[in-house]
């Protein structure tokens, strides 16, 4: 009896892990078209967040996993069965939403205990669950308060508590933390990282903030209007961005981006002329783009070079600083290229070289620069 309980235990601390695969899945409300033929796969035991805007579908895609919407078009698989005709509740999920959703009048006990009497589990099953839960989420000295008496916090663990209760083979959460406070937003990633180590189930974390994008997943998916933008893992993704949109969504301060012609193309890469003055050098394949081509040159803040403007080397180019946002281990520098094109660019510096009006040179490596044709897609980096 120790042993099968002991076995008990184990399967609650770590249930089963389910993948999802999603093919040509498409939603439309009426004439709107919210998701377009979307094709993914999330693994099994994987921690897959999707990101995006308001308004990208994130949020959609995920209740249709959930069978709380049902597709317009294509096939929801999850352990390769088909489920698009399965009820939500035969799916092997749980959900957590932004609303903690617990009920006012009952404890946390009975909050977490309401699910598993409505499928009528054995009272003492319901009681190791519940208390296994608890336990995980470190919870136990709360069973018996209301969710009046919580933070903020503490109620967001019984809502995953509740939903951990379920031994779900999948969980999707959306946007569970965006409810509470910045400090606290930083405690409770910790707090879900810890539990999907030790769960080792399926996760997927919907949100539109990119901390949390970056710092949770093992992979992320990039959603805008509908469309999957760029699936990788959170370096791939930052560093190698195969969209314009992809490059700009992720990375705070956002990426720099300039628009220019192609002038030159050679086995060192292509030469850009800047809008509004300058030329820059980027280690992009010769071939991918031709001499008058209209482009974008992308780079990170943290990858722009600032020198003096009359460095012996020259500077390549040169701009005021507009603003300095001083940030204790760090600065960002405004500077602005007196352009039409939008002209500033931003800079991430350890200490600002000079004051704000003063002018400053500024070079944009080869290697860092991102180039992206007329259509936001971004062209091949030589071999």
């Amino acid at each position: 009896m120790a042993e099968q309980a002991a076995a008990d235990n184990s399967h609650a601390a770590h249930p089963a892990a389910d993948a999802i695969t999603l093919r040509g899945v498409g939603k439309s409300f009426g004439q709107t078209h919210v998701l377009a033929g979307v094709d993914l796969e999330v693994k099994q035991g994987e921690f897959c967040v999707f990101v995006g805007p308001s308004g990208c579908g994130k949020s959609t895609l995920l209740r249709l996993i959930a069978g709380l919407e049902s597709a317009t078009t294509g096939d929801i698989c999850i352990d390769g069965k088909r489920v698009n005709d399965v009820a939500p509740s035969k799916r092997g999920i749980a959900m957590v939403f932004q609303s903690y959703a617990l009920y006012p009048h009952m404890t946390v006990y009975q909050n977490m205990e309401f699910g598993l009497q409505l499928a009528k589990t054995a009272k003492q099953d319901t009681d190791r669950r519940i208390r296994d839960a608890a336990k995980m989420l470190q919870i136990e000295h709360l069973l018996d308060r209301l969710p009046k008496q919580l933070s903020g916090g503490q109620r967001q663990r019984v809502a995953i508590g509740r939903a951990l209760t379920r031994r779900p083979r999948i969980f999707l959460l959306d946007e569970p933390l965006s409810n509470l406070d910045a400090a606290l937003r930083v405690t409770m990633r910790a707090e879900l990282s810890r539990l999907h180590r030790q769960l080792a189930t399926t996760m997927v974390y919907v949100t539109h903030d990119q901390v949390e994008a970056m710092t949770l997943a093992d992979r992320l998916v990039v959603l805008n209007a509908g469309h999957v933008e760029q699936v990788g893992a959170p370096l791939e993704v930052y560093h190698r961005p195969r969209t314009r949109f992809a490059a700009g969504f992720l990375g705070s301060p956002r990426m720099n981006f300039i628009a220019g012609k192609v002038a030159r193309a050679s086995d060192a890469g292509l030469d850009i002329e800047l809008t509004g003055g300058g030329t820059v050098t980027t280690a992009v394949a010769a071939g991918s783009a031709r001499p008058g081509d209209a482009v974008t040159v992308g780079i990170r803040p943290e990858h722009v070079q600032i020198t003096a403007p009359d460095a012996p080397d020259g500077a390549p180019l040169t701009a005021a600083i507009l603003l300095i946002e001083n940030l204790g281990d760090h600065a960002i520098l405004h500077l602005d290229r007196e352009q039409q094109d939008g002209g500033r660019v931003l800079a991430k510096v350890n200490k600002a070289p000079a004051a704000e009006g003063q002018r400053v040179g500024f070079a944009l490596p080869a290697d860092e620069c991102h180039v992206f044709d007329a259509q936001g897609l971004a062209l091949p980096r030589r071999s």
